[in-house]
């Protein structure tokens, strides 16, 4: 007995099927899917969000999975820790130049490219509406919402640069595109948001 296919399931099959294809493991990298996850994140993160406990939150995995998975990519010059300057208990990694040259030939560059050849109002769109489902996900299994300061209700743009009312702090424009771990959405999850693309 088959069940019947909605465009909901298609849809999310879909979405598991490039995820699963676009980070699939080329035989000549040292690095497992899991690994290349960690090292997109550290180098597309701000860096008070470039920790194991944002890392866990991002990669929905255990604290336990994402300090092993940080721990292999230390081992292999890839990413290193740093002190935080605001709190000396905290800590923060950067990419190395050997994680840097890594992501060089990330496996996610064929779905990049393929994204790159949509219309820029195709692309705007699909970059709205996938925003509004990663919120609506995050926010339906309660769990932590992740996007880019740019597009976060806590950010004003003051022309070049912004401002984040979560952090009380002004933003260099080289931090407005950055993952951040106090993003909020602009409106609730599900509704016809306004959501900058």
């Amino acid at each position: 007995m088959s069940l019947p296919v909605t465009p909901s399931d298609r849809i999310a099959e879909l979405l598991i099927h490039i995820g699963r294809s676009s980070r699939s493991e080329d035989e000549r990298s040292t690095l497992t899917a899991a690994q290349w996850t960690c090292l997109r994140f550290f180098a597309r993160a701000n860096r008070t969000t470039r920790t194991p406990s944002g890392f866990a939150s991002f990669h929905a995995t255990t604290r336990g999975t994402a300090s092993q998975i940080i721990k292999s990519l230390e081992a292999q010059d890839m990413i290193v820790r740093r002190k935080s300057p605001d709190d000396g208990r905290s800590v923060f990694f950067d990419l190395t130049k050997a994680g840097c040259a890594a992501l060089e030939s990330d496996p996610l560059g064929h779905l990049i490219a393929v994204i790159d050849s949509l219309d820029h109002t195709d692309r705007a769109a699909f970059l709205s509406t996938l925003n509004r489902l990663t919120s609506a996900l995050a926010e339906s299994r309660g769990a932590r919402a992740f996007g880019t300061c740019g597009d976060c209700a806590h950010f004003t743009s003051t022309g070049q640069s912004g401002y984040c009312s979560c952090m009380s702090k002004e933003l260099d424009v080289d931090r407005i595109d950055q993952l951040c771990a106090s993003y909020s959405p602009f409106a609730p999850a599900g509704k016809d948001a306004d959501v900058r693309a």
